[in-house]
């Protein structure tokens, strides 16, 4: 066992686990932030997305001893259900989703895109939300939702990619 401080969410958490546990079972399990959902544990589906710094991981294969001081991004950290954020928002209001599976995935992944690419196009975001599989196929919906956030943040850039 060892001890591993992380900061999740804009909050530091200590926990104590393997080395190799992964990030995904930490979350769920230590920290009970349950929006990354276990899809296949393989690193093929992308349920369990989070960003770790500005980039978006697979939480399922990423061992906590590789976090480092990198902070930890759920989509719990982007907003409320009474305070949703701006990419939570959109996909609310284009019902983005049917079961819900992916969309804490789908929203993260889009999260990192829209910080290092503030105007994609929909090729750039179905290119990037590619590795995120959502079975219900409200892909349409999905692109929408992440352009519908995009121009909402290019519009209000105080308000931030968490507003």
């Amino acid at each position: 066992m060892s001890t591993y401080n992380l900061d999740v969410n804009g909050h530091m958490h200590t926990v104590r686990t393997e080395p190799d546990t992964p990030l995904l079972y930490v979350l769920r399990n230590d920290l009970q932030l349950n929006g990354a959902k276990f899809g296949c544990g393989l690193a093929q589906c992308g349920a369990c997305t989070v960003m770790l710094g500005k980039e978006a991981v697979l939480s399922c294969v990423l061992p906590v001893s590789q976090v480092g001081q990198d902070p930890v991004r759920t989509v719990e950290g982007l907003g409320s259900a009474a305070a949703p954020g701006v990419l939570q928002r959109a996909f609310i209001e284009e019902q983005a989703a049917q079961c819900g599976y992916c969309i804490a995935g789908m929203i993260m992944r889009a999260q990192a895109l829209l910080e290092s690419n503030p105007s994609p196009s929909d090729a750039d975001i179905r290119h990037n939300l590619a590795i995120n599989l959502c079975r219900c196929g409200t892909h349409m919906r999905i692109v929408r939702a992440v352009q519908r956030a995009a121009e909402a943040m290019r519009r209000a850039p105080k308000a931030g990619l968490r507003a």
